[in-house]
């Protein structure tokens, strides 16, 4: 007669008797859609981006690029870190951010220690 139905109710952290699901089942759906986006999404863009880098920082002269504009060009002179001067046809040459690079077709020579020497 004074028992309220407000006892019958009582729920924990995961649900009360009466099959309603708790705080942590509600959120469980979120956390469990979050870890599928970091290991499908997330994780595979960090590895690209440290590739890219990779292949920025070791570009040397000789290497055969492609840009993000789609030009297709040697590499003639790393000018400095940021910049690299790109030989598009005989006689065309442009300067180019390194970041700009999206690709690296085919590694060039490396210099030969003789004619580094003179």
């Amino acid at each position: 007669m004074f028992t309220t139905p407000a006892f019958a109710q009582a729920g924990g952290l995961f649900g009360g008797a009466g099959g309603e699901g708790g705080m942590l089942m509600q959120l469980l759906p979120f956390a469990l859609i979050f870890v599928i986006m970091y290991f499908l999404i997330l994780r595979p863009q960090q590895k690209r981006v440290k590739q890219h880098q990779e292949l920025v920082k070791n570009m040397r002269r000789g290497d055969t690029v492609v840009t993000n504009g789609g030009l297709i060009g040697r590499v003639v002179k790393v000018v400095d870190e940021h910049e690299i001067e790109i030989e598009l046809a005989d006689g065309v040459r442009v300067r180019q951010m390194r970041s700009m690079v999206n690709d690296v077709r085919a590694k060039g020579e490396p210099v030969k220690e003789e004619a580094a020497a003179s």
